[in-house]
């Protein structure tokens, strides 16, 4: 059982940032796929960003690449995602993802077993 606790959301006016954090109660340092997803009202909750092997592989939605950057602290047991140039269209809720055991990451809800509470980012024109 992996638990997943997400901070960092809040309001911003549009091109500013934020750093979002996920902590996770325990994984493993390699074999650990982890995501962020987000999901605005009356839409479907997409993929975002995603880290696995480790750290070594990372994917995007192209509407983030560029902008944003996920990376992990194992130390910590942390993940982040760095949002940079934030745009009205990036306002949501932002969820942590985790699945254990995992082999190759990607962006599919499907793939993740373990999901935070969310913290919402709200950007203003």
């Amino acid at each position: 059982q992996v638990q997943l606790v997400e901070s960092g959301g809040g309001s911003v006016q549009a091109g500013g940032s934020l750093r979002l954090s996920c902590v996770a109660s325990s994984y493993g340092y390699y074999s650990t796929c982890m995501a962020w997803f987000r999901q605005a009202p009356g839409k479907e909750r997409e993929g975002v960003a995603s880290i696995w092997r480790g750290g070594l592989e990372t994917s995007y939605v192209d509407s983030v690449k560029g902008r944003f950057t996920i990376s992990q602290d194992f130390a910590k047991n942390t993940m982040y995602l760095e949002m940079n140039n934030l745009q009205p269209e990036d306002t949501a809720m932002y969820y942590c993802a985790a699945t254990p055991s995992c082999l190759t990451g990607g962006l599919s809800r499907a793939l993740y077993n373990y999901w935070g509470q969310g913290t919402q980012v709200t950007v203003s024109s």
